[in-house]
């Protein structure tokens, strides 16, 4: 690391204490353009690979999906089937990738602990009051402990959208720098709820102000409003984190959520990440796909390849 990189980022560490500073970056970081952003998202969009790389797309993909349900209905059963899923995505074909994680809610962790005890696949909670995070303070943090403990290694938390888009920015810092605490040795996942946002510039912002306050991961979206990720948002954010990395030296992930159902939107995002970001960033630990029916799509999509016959989702389990 430079003097300069070690420079910046002791700066960056002291925006937090001063709601008129980091107000001043944040407002201070460049406008995007978003015509500029939506047609490259599009042109990205079209990109095609074939053959051997779609193969190895598809089982890297397969790797980074956060197998997920947040359902009000889930039942201990449930989760455990999940995550039994989870580690075994097609029982038939031992050669089948297990995926990155399986997110449920707090309640849920401690049953699928007892399914992935041991394994290299992670588990996260949400938390925070998730999906709104209108919850007093010690409420979320109470919530993010209890995940933890339960055996959660990754909490997906929400930021107070409202805070945030009434200017609040240090208020938002310091939940999200409280939250990461709370965590202990798990590795925080900050929802900007980027449909709440309304406009490329918050994206931006918001996506600094998650990172400088300790997140490990950026998210696009809880899945549980109209607008879910996109890929002119997941754009904006990708960039985000390749210019904090330039200033800090520290890298974090990024998680598109919502929306997410097909192969071909798979494809589409791993492209995105490796024009914008590079090859440091394709990989489970810094880019996950917030996901449910994705992974059966990507199963078919890989018994296609390996048989040249489909299987229907059922196949697979409908989850």
């Amino acid at each position: 690391m430079t003097a300069t990189t070690t420079s910046a980022r002791s700066d960056l560490s002291e925006l937090g204490r001063s709601e008129t500073a980091l107000r001043t970056f944040l407002h201070g970081l460049p406008g995007v353009d978003q015509v500029g952003a939506e047609q490259r998202a599009a042109q990205l969009g079209t990109r095609s690979i074939k053959t051997t790389a779609k193969a190895q797309a598809i089982d890297l993909a397969i790797r980074m999906v956060d197998l997920t349900t947040l359902e009000g209905a889930d039942t201990p059963g449930k989760v455990r089937a999940l995550a039994a899923k989870a580690l075994r995505p097609d029982p038939a074909d031992p050669s089948c990738p297990h995926v990155g994680a399986v997110c449920v809610y707090p309640a849920m962790v401690p049953y699928v602990a007892e399914v992935l005890r041991g394994s290299a696949v992670h588990l996260a909670s949400v938390a925070t009051a998730f999906p709104s995070g209108q919850a007093p303070m010690e409420i979320k943090l109470a919530d993010t402990r209890a995940a933890v403990e339960a055996g959660a290694d990754e909490i997906d938390m929400v930021i107070n959208r409202g805070a945030f888009l009434a200017g609040r920015y240090a208020e938002v810092y310091d939940e999200i720098a409280a939250t990461k605490q709370a965590c202990g040795d798990a590795h925080l996942k900050v929802i900007l709820e980027t449909g709440e946002l309304a406009t490329y510039d918050n994206v931006r912002r918001a996506s600094w102000l998650a990172m400088l306050a300790g997140g490990d991961f950026i998210k696009t979206s809880t899945g549980k409003v109209p607008v879910a990720a996109t890929l002119p948002v997941t754009l904006v954010m990708l960039e985000a984190v390749r210019d904090f990395r330039a200033a800090t030296g520290r890298q974090v992930g990024v998680k598109p959520a919502g929306g997410i159902k097909t192969t071909k939107d798979a494809i589409k995002y791993l492209v995105m990440v490796n024009e914008t970001v590079g090859p440091d960033w394709l990989d489970p630990d810094w880019f996950r796909f917030g996901a449910s029916s994705l992974l059966n799509d990507l199963l078919m999509q890989r018994t296609k390849l390996t048989t040249g016959v489909y299987a229907g989702p059922d196949y697979f389990t409908l989850d």
